[in-house]
């Protein structure tokens, strides 16, 4: 089986600066077909700069975010939810200056939010109102598709599973709204991955991140790929699967994702280890 394998700036960057332009090009000479941008910080991302990068070395690209406290869509505090919107609206630009098809992540609530409850139906109706106002816009500055990364209970407590994010890109409506799996929240939330693919299907399978159960180097941990790779191939998506992965020295992200040791020598042993193991994996199949 082919797939378009790519890798995510966290590997080298907390917060993509121009200082780290470099490693779009090391990405192609790795191997890999498209590199994902995690924006940390919209209204600082050097636009610019990564265009003209991008056409130089010749790679695709998408884009994913994360929203803060501050950006929170589900928060009980109208301004800040407003300040939701604005922030995505910055990042769709981003995404139309680069060409980039996708804005993935947690981008329906702010990451690492949690009420200590349940999900209410408030914060759903919150959600879907500012995931609208976003749709529209992208829809109509250009053809980005935004996919809801659902992650695991400890990040948040909006959504943790596929079957809920297909709920939620049907609430919000649109042909430009979709479901971001990564596999390592899979891991913890999901029953079956197979399963998990085959609820959002080809309508709603937008994006996809294939990382370790430990957020290790792929096809070292217990993640079923043979059986993800297959669903995947079943269901006719075919968008990038990428490699996700942060370094303990990372004070934010570490934090969040609760990484207290270095998982791999470096960030790129991860994403080169992992690209092997994952094309031999899809060559058996």
């Amino acid at each position: 089986m082919y797939f378009k394998f790519g890798v995510d700036s966290f590997i080298w960057a907390e917060s993509f600066s121009e200082k780290d332009l470099w490693v779009i090009s090391k990405a192609k000479e790795m191997g890999f077909e498209v590199i994902d941008f995690a924006i940390s910080n919209p209204y600082t991302f050097p636009t610019e700069a990564v265009k003209k990068e991008l056409e130089k070395v010749g790679i695709d690209c998408v884009c994913t975010t994360t929203l803060t406290a501050e950006t929170n869509p589900i928060s009980p505090d109208p301004e800040i939810r407003k300040a939701s919107v604005a922030a995505m609206k910055k990042c769709i630009d981003i995404c139309n200056d680069l060409g980039s098809p996708i804005l993935g992540g947690v981008n329906y609530a702010g990451w690492g939010y949690l009420t200590k409850k349940p999900r209410t139906d408030e914060e759903w109706a919150w959600a879907v109102e500012c995931m609208k106002e976003n749709t529209a816009y992208a829809k109509a500055t250009g053809n980005v598709t935004i996919c809801v990364e659902c992650v695991n209970r400890f990040e948040t407590h909006f959504l943790n599973v596929a079957e809920d994010a297909v709920k939620f890109c049907k609430d919000v409506g649109g042909d430009n709204i979709k479901v971001h799996l990564d596999c390592f929240h899979m891991n913890i939330e999901e029953a079956k991955f197979g399963d998990a693919v085959r609820t959002c299907g080809k309508e709603y399978l937008g994006y996809v991140h294939v990382n370790e159960s430990n957020r290790g180097i792929p096809g070292t941990g217990h993640v079923p790929f043979k059986e993800f790779f297959q669903a995947v191939h079943d269901i006719g998506y075919d968008g990038p699967m990428v490699i996700e992965s942060f370094d303990p020295n990372f004070e934010e992200l570490a934090g969040n994702c609760a990484i207290w040791r270095k998982l791999a020598p470096t960030g790129e042993d991860l994403a080169r280890d992992g690209l092997a193991n994952l094309k031999a994996i899809a060559a058996e199949m």
